[in-house]
């Protein structure tokens, strides 16, 4: 099957119905719109590299299913070099766009983690998940299509189960099971790449038991999917996006988050995955964060490369050589390293699930998120040493004050330096600015989860005993030595 291009992804995402908000208005076409267009592009340049013969390894695959090339994104990952590829994609992309491309990232991950989830529901129950899922996918792969996936419900008072909260559309939720499909209402937020996607992915949030199996589902959806309306998020510098100034201050890419409201929405049963059971959500939590955090350690990789990038730009810009600055190159270089060698250590250490996905080492991939929320925060804290005080939000006039014809000439003086123009080194601290405290930061604290639960895994994961029986060996020690018992 021939390969989508760049046109054919715009003219999809035009076809789609408008049902995209931002700053109280409709947003009528998403490919030109300021405020969603910049993550379209992020995503348009996955087309290009899949058409370019310099690219087309990393950003194509053959499909399992029909033995025909397929775009990645849409692609099986049923042995380590995929997930490994998975990495090399997500890292050029930061590199090409210096943000996040959830579009071609997290329904990717879902449809490979149902594919096993699938299997395990319909062994015991007789269900037929993994034959509708595969159509699916056989249709994905057709249409070359861009998945953005959801899993964060908005979920209510923390403290308090999803069918407890006062109100239930806090969690997305089945409403109602027909004969020929499902209604589902609630909540999905802080999605990413939802304004770039075709269709959208839509999975459990939570390990749920039984009193909560209406909040157990899996589906996709149609992006436009009526009952179905979108919100993006803002970001620190959404408004200057705005501005007819942009195009200089910001680059032509960047990434969006959506807030997904469905009011009474009708899914067929060809596209329903799960449906109530809740006995294997925390198998799907398992295989999708373990992939998921192993992956992610690429894209924060990808974007300390650009800012490795921006740092040598401004150093020069400002007048001094970038060799000034080695030392903390070099460690935003090692941290940069650590997340991504991590992240294919838990895959070299993972595992083949007998439906043929597979999964990294939940260990090591968990550990791997508490770094990815960890080294990038370092990385733009000496992205900021480097650049100077310029970088920092706030402190560099607007474009159009630097380029007036009343005063324009004087601010050009003040921001002429080292090696470049005044406007070279006015876009390289906007570069800096937006890497850092802008809308190019990725989800490191919170994409993919929380470092805290995160934590969690590794400490349930961690043999404590076991660790301990080696230290009583080496040293010849043959009590018992045990935890001291709880205070009352």
């Amino acid at each position: 099957m021939a390969i989508k291009t760049r046109n054919d992804y715009l003219e999809a995402l035009r076809q789609l119905r408008p049902n995209i908000y931002k700053f109280g208005e409709l947003i009528e076409d998403v490919t030109t719109h300021p405020a969603t267009k910049r993550t379209v592009e992020s995503h348009a340049l996955n087309y290009d590299a899949a058409n370019d013969p310099a690219l087309a390894d990393i950003y194509t695959a053959t499909s399992v299913f029909s033995a025909e090339k397929v775009l990645r994104w849409n692609s099986m990952m049923q042995e380590p070099e995929d997930l490994i590829m998975n990495m090399r994609m997500k890292r050029q992309n930061y590199r090409r766009t210096g943000s996040c491309t959830g579009a071609v990232c997290v329904g990717w991950n879902a449809m490979n983690v149902m594919w096993a989830v699938s299997r395990e529901i319909d062994a015991e129950h007789g269900t037929d998940y993994q034959t509708r899922l595969k159509n699916w996918i056989l249709s994905a792969e057709e249409r070359g299509i861009t998945v953005a996936g959801a899993l964060t419900d908005a979920k209510g008072n923390r403290s308090l189960k999803p069918s407890q909260q006062p109100d239930p559309d806090t969690n997305l939720r089945v409403a109602e099971v027909r004969e020929d499909g499902i209604v589902i209402r609630g909540a999905k937020l802080m999605i990413c790449g939802t304004a770039a996607s075709q269709e959208i992915f839509l999975l459990p949030g939570s390990v749920y038991g039984d009193a909560d199996k209406d909040f157990a589902l899996a589906c996709v959806v149609p992006r436009d999917i009526e009952g179905l309306t979108i919100v993006e998020a803002t970001r620190p510098s959404d408004r200057r996006e705005l501005e007819d100034t942009a195009d200089v201050e910001t680059p032509d890419t960047g990434i969006t988050q959506g807030w997904l409201l469905f009011e009474d929405v009708f899914v067929p049963n060809e596209r329903v995955f799960m449906c109530r059971e809740a006995e294997y959500t925390a198998k799907f939590i398992q295989y999708f964060t373990a992939n998921y955090r192993a992956c992610i350690g690429a894209c924060v990789c990808g974007q300390g490369d650009v800012m490795i990038g921006a740092s040598v730009l401004m150093a020069r810009a400002n007048g001094l050589s970038a060799k000034t600055f080695s030392d903390k190159l070099t460690q935003m270089s090692i941290n940069n390293t650590i997340t991504f060698g991590l992240g294919a250590g838990a895959i070299a250490l993972g595992f083949k699930h007998p439906s043929g996905s597979y999964f990294a080492d939940s260990h090591t991939a968990h550990a791997n998120k508490v770094m990815v929320a960890t080294l990038p925060y370092e990385v733009k804290r000496l992205t900021q040493e480097i650049g100077g005080g310029i970088v920092e939000t706030g402190c560099m006039p607007s474009y159009k004050d630097f380029a007036s014809p009343q005063y324009g000439h004087l601010i050009q003086k003040c921001l002429k330096a080292g090696a470049g123009s005044a406007e070279s080194r006015f876009k390289a601290a906007r570069l800096s600015e937006w890497l850092t405290i802008g809308a190019g930061v990725p989800g490191c604290m919170h994409g993919g989860g929380s470092p805290d639960g995160a934590k969690l895994v590794v400490r349930a994961t961690t043999p404590l005993e076991e660790y301990a029986n080696y230290a009583k060996k080496i040293i010849n020690i043959e009590e018992e030595i045990t935890e001291p018992a709880k205070k009352k």
